[in-house]
């Protein structure tokens, strides 16, 4: 449909900007939709997505090396964890990684971290795991029981997931996860007591302590790569039988009410909103992140 002028004639500015638009070579075009997808992808993996790398066999093998799962970066400023759940968070002064770093990289190898970690598809950082949480907030968590079994509020867990336990020979150590009994910890407010699907390696919270709510990036729910092992990381049955904790209300808060606008409701307060930005705001320039044991 043509735009005409008062006297009925075609404005011939606006027949010469649609000329312009229709005629935009590929090669102007193509930088732009790159620069676009890649802001695109910023955005994403800044505030509600990111891909991470494994690169030990902690958690196998729910986890094996090379794989990488998506983080789910925005699930947890709505609510806290829940027992079973996968989550990467940073870990505490206490909680050492295993690995060695490499020699530092030059000029590219920087370069091509930098733009990696930007889009999401870096390896982690040296201080940032991956763990199953086992208790939150109040829990008792201790083992063994008669089987050699985790007790959370004193329910054993069956826990199909682990493949390769610790030994129970071995005497309990605080300071070393390489027993499989250890004395009965009550979760602080505030924290998580998590640790590895492969329990013959994994240096967790049994000798490394809890981990702050505040520290936990998000919930691993899917792996991606490779495509063989696309599949999703779903809470097992066994902790649907665990009690409430000691310290937990009797009854959940209840919600607060949506503020109608103009007959439309709104889901997401401005509260909530800025609390997505705060926390996810603090990683934007987090180091690049490396999943430890």
């Amino acid at each position: 449909m043509q735009v005409l002028d008062s006297d009925g004639t075609v404005d011939p500015w606006r027949r010469r900007t649609r000329r312009t638009r229709r005629q935009m070579p590929l090669w102007q075009e193509l930088p732009l939709l790159l620069v676009v997808a890649f802001c695109l992808a910023v955005l994403i993996r800044t505030f509600l997505l990111q891909a991470f790398f494994i690169p030990s066999g902690s958690m196998e093998d729910t986890l094996l090396i090379g794989d990488r799962v998506l983080v789910n970066k925005v699930v947890y400023d709505v609510r806290d964890p829940v027992r079973g759940e996968v989550v990467v968070f940073r870990g505490t002064d206490r909680w050492v990684a295993q690995e060695t770093p490499g020699p530092p990289p030059g000029f590219a190898g920087k370069l091509g971290r930098t733009l990696g970690d930007l889009v999401g598809v870096s390896r982690p950082g040296e201080k940032d795991f991956i763990k199953r949480v086992i208790g939150v907030p109040g829990d008792r968590v201790k083992c063994c029981d008669d089987q050699g079994r985790v007790l959370v509020n004193g329910i054993p867990l069956d826990e199909p997931y682990v493949i390769r336990n610790s030994p129970l020979d071995v005497p309990p150590n605080p300071r070393e996860c390489r027993s499989r009994r250890f004395e009965e910890v009550v979760v602080p407010p505030g924290q998580i007591f998590v640790m590895g699907d492969h329990r013959l390696v994994s240096q967790d919270a049994r000798c490394q302590g809890p981990v702050p709510i505040d520290n936990v990036v998000g919930r691993a729910f899917m792996v991606v790569w490779p495509s063989q092992r696309w599949t999703s990381l779903p809470v097992p049955s066994t902790f649907d039988t665990i009690s409430r904790p000691a310290a937990a209300p009797a009854d959940p808060p209840a919600p607060v009410e949506p503020t109608p606008v103009g007959g439309v409701a709104l889901v997401l307060p401005m509260t909530g909103l800025m609390s997505v930005l705060a926390r996810s705001g603090r990683s934007l320039g987090a180091r690049r992140r490396r999943l430890h044991p």
